[in-house]
């Protein structure tokens, strides 16, 4: 019976967990399905309405739903085939808009995201149970319905996908998104990252996993992300001077292309699709390997071959003349010199406090951030180009390897440099600010001689009264009893110019008494002993509301006489009262003689 008991109790979590995978995977696949979906909806209702406005339309809704599919294709990264050319023969359409491609990414990636949060995932296991189940779930969902998709697009319409591409591209983009969605919900965990990094060869793979090497992986990915933003910004910047240079051609062309207001409006959507494209175009010719506008014909910043009969496009009209480059053509060489200063000074800056890494490891983070970077802007200028058609316009736009290649070439050539001037820089500036704080905690004290002894005790008498007296009568030194009313103020003799109190400050319960140390009495202590303020005693006796009473039991070892109680500085502070006074003694004698009473 007991046996039983345990195996039904043992069964319970098993069935548990199972409840929840099968839920996680359920929410996964709606949710992968519903992102699929909500792409889809977007392109067929912009296409739609852009037939329903057209005043010539070619086909009827079946013709615009194709439409929109074969695009929804296009924005995953998958080749298009037309087959209604003039000439018979099927061409390619491979120019994937970056615009497009960004919202079947964030749909996938909040998909999985939201159903990892509600399938209960937890830090701990990222990729395990929920998490996994739900990327999973995902993932299927999202391709069972780019797989119809797919399938709708390729039985009829103009533009039908290539199934090669189609069957590679889709699953990426969704295994991709999704698992950034996942790691992402699950707290960013290292462990996904390191499965990763398995691909690599083993020398790199122990230099990159040890924990030196993943703090190198973390400030060159950032030093790489800037340095991508910087040439992407730069050429997005060429793009539109050269655009507003040759902005009666762009004109020309956008009206020329179509004369109905929803054709020009169908263009100006896609030109703003393509800015993407345009600005990493724009950074492959600062860079120097330049695009490619046909088969051997190269635009470049220092010569440019004479372009074959393209499209009336605004875009294309940003191109730059044929011929040779001039000293405008060549200044678009700052962009890859910004974004190699930017990469320098990121690396130098995460290299520690103070510049803490070593010179070779500083310069082994710029060339791992540059072939991060180098990585990126090759794919990047993969996604931008592709073949327009067949023969000369089988090759359109930057070439990848050139790209990534230059990349990393500007981004070590520049920024190795300024990463080790900069990493000089904060070491020198490091050491100069500890020199002078060792220089000033020993250099801090107030004056030295007969000048600064006088200064030091007149501030200590008008901040104090140092003299150890008690409540009631007269001090034990036959000094003047203050009150913590400063009107109550007598004297043995004659009258001495009343001193303020300062406010008692009261003890704090269960403070032991610091150590009384021994510091010159006539010039200020340094930094670290100047604490007026501090607990000379359990209780202060600087002030009369806390002046020793031996019947005090908060006091059992009794009165301790602070260190400014010496004859030097005794002498000194009734030298100043007798400057306030008029030059008199306390006694009615003059100079020295009166110094008796305060004895």
């Amino acid at each position: 019976m007991t046996q039983m008991t345990a195996r039904r109790l043992s069964l319970s979590p098993l069935l548990s967990r199972m409840r929840d995978r099968t839920s996680g995977l359920a929410a996964g696949l709606l949710g992968g399905a519903l992102a699929a979906g909500l792409g889809l909806g977007s392109f067929a209702v912009l296409v739609m309405v852009l037939w329903i406005s057209s005043p010539y339309p070619d086909s009827g809704p079946d013709g615009a739903l194709h439409v929109a599919a074969a695009l929804w294709l296009l924005a995953h990264g998958a080749e298009l085939v037309r087959v209604d050319t003039l000439s018979g023969v099927p061409a390619p359409l491979g120019v994937t808009p970056l615009l497009l491609l960004a919202l079947p990414v964030w749909l996938v990636r909040r998909a999985a995201r939201d159903a990892v949060d509600g399938g209960g995932g937890d830090v701990e296991g990222a990729l395990l149970g929920s998490a996994r189940t739900a990327w999973a779930g995902v993932v299927l969902g999202y391709l069972a319905v780019g797989t119809g998709v797919a399938c709708y697009a390729a039985t009829g319409g103009a533009l039908r996908p290539s199934w090669a591409w189609t069957a590679v591209c889709v699953p990426a983009v969704a295994v991709l998104a999704a698992g950034a969605g996942v790691w992402s919900a699950s707290g960013r965990p290292r462990g996904p990252v390191d499965s990763a990094l398995l691909v690599l060869p083993r020398g790199v793979r122990r230099l990159l996993l040890e924990p030196d090497g993943r703090e190198r992986l973390a400030v060159a990915g950032r030093a790489a992300g800037a340095g991508a933003a910087v040439l992407f910004g730069g050429g997005a910047a060429l793009v539109a001077v050269s655009s507003v240079w040759h902005l009666g051609a762009a004109r020309e062309a956008f009206l020329q292309l179509t004369e109905g207001w929803s054709g020009r409006f169908a263009v100006l959507l896609l030109c703003v699709a393509l800015v993407p494209n345009a600005a990493v175009w724009g950074a492959a010719y600062a860079l120097g390997p330049g695009y490619v506008l046909g088969a051997g014909h190269v635009v470049a910043p220092l010569s440019s071959d004479p372009a074959p009969l393209l499209p009336q496009f605004p875009l294309l009209a940003a191109v730059p003349e044929a011929g040779g480059g001039t000293p405008w053509n060549w200044a678009v060489g700052v962009v890859p010199v910004i974004a190699g200063v930017t990469v320098g000074v990121f690396v130098a800056r995460g290299a520690g406090a103070g510049g803490a890494w070593s010179r070779g490891r500083t310069a082994g983070g710029v060339v791992l951030a540059g072939v991060l970077c180098g990585l990126l802007m090759g794919g990047l200028a993969g996604l931008a180009g592709g073949p327009l058609g067949v023969s000369a316009l089988a090759r359109f736009g930057p070439v990848w390897w050139q790209v990534g290649g230059a990349v990393l070439l500007w981004t070590v050539g520049v920024g190795v440099p300024v990463a080790l001037v900069v990493r000089g820089w904060r070491r020198w500036g490091a050491a100069r600010v500890a020199k002078e704080g060792v220089v000033g905690s020993e250099g801090c004290s107030v004056g030295s001689g007969s000048g600064s002894a006088a200064a030091g005790s007149v501030v200590g008498a008008g901040l104090y009264d140092f003299s150890p007296v008690e409540r009631g009568g007269v001090g034990a030194h036959g000094g003047a009893v203050t009150y913590d009313d400063p009107a109550e103020t007598v004297s043995p003799g004659s009258a001495v110019p009343a001193v303020p109190a300062v406010p008692a400050v009261p003890p704090v319960p269960g403070v032991a008494p610091g150590p009384v140390e021994q510091v010159d009495p006539i010039g200020l202590p340094d930094a670290d002993a100047m604490d007026f303020l501090g607990p000379l005693h359990p209780r202060d006796p600087m002030h009369p509301r806390d002046l020793f009473d031996p019947m005090d039991p908060r006091d059992p070892v009794g009165y301790v006489e602070p260190v400014w109680h010496g004859d030097v500085a005794r002498e000194a502070r009734w030298a100043a009262l007798r400057e306030a006074g008029g030059g008199e003694g306390v006694d009615g004698s003059e100079g020295s003689e009166g110094r008796g009473v305060g004895r």
